[in-house]
């Protein structure tokens, strides 16, 4: 058994399984001589059917996934569990690699050609799963559909410095920014910058599709079947542009338990068992067959708390509760080494982050005091909102209402369903809540700005409602600022503030976790939770699947 932890790569840490992976390439062509395509037998053509045939033997991935998806739309929900399935539909200009390092994907090559404008020259014959050619057009379609206000895309803060986008000719496109924006390329390799299909676009437009459920990508796979709350099945898209992959389909079980995603690994009903907790994972590399994935990640788990809701409209209680939580306590009792400690709103992974920040420390004492000068000495009740399924929040719960008990804070603990507890949270409905935010673009604007500008209360990231000119204003200054050295005190400043304000509870920066089958080749597990599926091969492969 191989126990893959903490390795480091250009950075940002990765998984890869299955030794040395082939680098995934531009040319189809490269491709197919690379999946066997076009070889020769006694120098004379291998049959078609035969090549068929090999094709055919994929087999099916089964991945146990702790939530489902919200939707399959790049501009709709913001969320792990939506993206790692759409990742899969949807190809980008620009993706992220397996050192987290942007590459050109639908994007033959690119380059910022003014301070405001940027140039991309498109792959040629690339095909979307409904036959349509991608071609500038669906550039254009897609961008101005996430930056049209009417439409309130959940990810509009990502793209709304985009003033303009250029179809120059069938496959260039010039996109202009509002104000010089550096982490542009970096936005475009998110999830919401998936390339969409004009006509589907217009298709939705006229009531003839609905793209939460029936998406059209250009990525290696294509959606066959998405029993919602139950599985996602994608098959292999075998005009995919960078040539088709090995596996014949995915299927994203939904498994609530996690005792029930591990089983599935152990009894060769799953390939991966996702979200695993640290209590777990000695469990897991004793199990015959399985590999262990621990990958340090660009995320951040916290405690929101509603800034407009009473009492956490004071800034002194919201201290208080950030005093009298033990985080050591947590890091250890439940995450066994796994992780580290959260002080602010930046991974250390982060391009922003700074270690000498002005932490909050733990100190009961002051955090009594802070709460009776606040005019609760007696405390106060309030409601601490998880998802259902998640076993590690929950045990982060039952400590924090246990310390907060020590200062006269009586906590209850409710536990939604994920969608539901999204909801809920993007309407303020709420008093604290349990979430997560991970980095995936590696800078600090889409760590930040989302998370504490104003202009995204609700949906599109500040659950918390937090409301604070002066951070507003020193992260647009972060977005237009074009000098890395300028940006960074800049955002040093601003998570100092927000620190200071305590507008959440920062508790760790979490690792991935997951059991992989050893009959699982070529693997990558991105630092961004997503697993890439494009090289993967199943070897001695005796999945069954459907055994839960």
């Amino acid at each position: 058994m191989k126990k893959f932890k903490h390795k480091l790569v250009g950075g940002v840490l990765v998984l890869s399984l299955g030794g040395v992976l082939a680098a995934c390439t531009d040319d189809p062509q490269d491709a197919d001589e690379e999946n066997g395509e076009g070889d020769t037998e006694n120098g004379e053509d291998v049959e078609e059917d035969d090549d068929e045939a090999a094709a055919s033997d994929g087999g099916d991935l089964i991945l146990a996934m702790g939530s489902d998806a919200v939707d399959l739309d790049p501009h709709g929900s913001n969320d792990t569990s939506s993206t790692q399935v759409r990742s899969q539909i949807y190809d980008k200009l620009v993706d992220f690699d397996e050192n987290m390092e942007v590459q050109p994907e639908l994007a033959e090559d690119y380059e910022q050609i003014e301070d405001d404008t940027w140039e991309f020259n498109l792959k040629e014959d690339v095909t979307f799963h409904d036959g349509e050619p991608f071609d500038a057009d669906d550039v254009v379609a897609t961008l101005e559909r996430v930056t049209d206000e009417d439409f309130a895309s959940e990810k509009l803060f990502m793209y709304e410095m985009i003033e303009n986008v250029e179809a120059v000719d069938e496959h260039t496109v010039h996109i202009t920014t509002e104000y010089p924006f550096a982490p542009l390329e970096f936005h475009l390799a998110h999830d919401g910058g998936g390339m969409m299909s004009a006509a589907a676009i217009e298709e939705e437009e006229n009531g003839d599709r609905n793209l939460d459920t029936e998406p059209v990508g250009t990525g290696p796979f294509e959606l066959e079947n998405w029993d919602q709350g139950n599985e996602a099945v994608l098959t292999r898209f075998d005009d995919y542009h960078g040539g088709a992959v090995s596996i014949d389909s995915a299927t994203y079980q939904v498994v609530d338990e996690q005792l029930t995603r591990m089983s599935m690994l152990e009894n060769n009903e799953a390939h991966i068992a996702d979200d695993i907790e640290p209590s777990q994972m000695d469990q897991l590399e004793s199990m015959d067959g399985v590999d262990v994935s621990a990958v340090e990640s660009v995320r951040m788990d916290y405690i929101g708390m509603n800034n407009e809701a009473e009492p956490f409209d004071d800034r002194d209680v919201r201290r208080a509760l950030n005093m009298a939580v033990d985080k050591d306590t947590i890091i250890e009792g439940i995450f066994e080494g796994y992780g580290e400690e959260a002080i602010g709103a930046l991974n250390p992974l982060v391009f922003g982050y700074n270690d000498d920040l002005e932490s909050i420390e733990y100190d009961p004492d002051e955090a009594q005091s802070l709460l009776e000068d606040a005019g609760y000495e007696d405390g106060f009740e309030a409601t601490l909102l998880v998802e259902d399924v998640d076993q590690v929040n929950l045990q982060i719960a039952e400590i924090v209402q246990d310390n907060l008990q020590d200062i006269g804070v009586d906590i209850s603990i409710e536990q939604q369903e994920w969608g539901a507890l999204l909801d809920t949270t993007a309407e303020g409905e709420f008093e604290m809540v349990m979430l997560g935010w991970t980095a995936v673009t590696g800078d600090a604007d889409y760590a930040m700005h989302p998370l504490f500008h104003s202009d995204n209360q609700g949906a599109p990231g500040n659950r918390t409602f937090y409301d604070n000119e002066e951070v507003d204003e020193l992260l647009d200054a972060g977005r237009q600022e074009a000098d890395d050295d300028e940006r960074i005190e800049i955002y040093t400043e601003a998570q100092q503030i927000i620190i200071d304000d305590a507008t959440i509870l920062p508790l760790i920066h979490d690792d991935f976790r997951a059991g992989i089958s050893d009959s699982v080749e070529g693997l990558i597990h991105k630092a961004d939770a997503n697993y890439d599926l494009r090289e993967v091969e199943l070897v001695d492969d005796d999945v069954e699947g459907d055994g839960y």
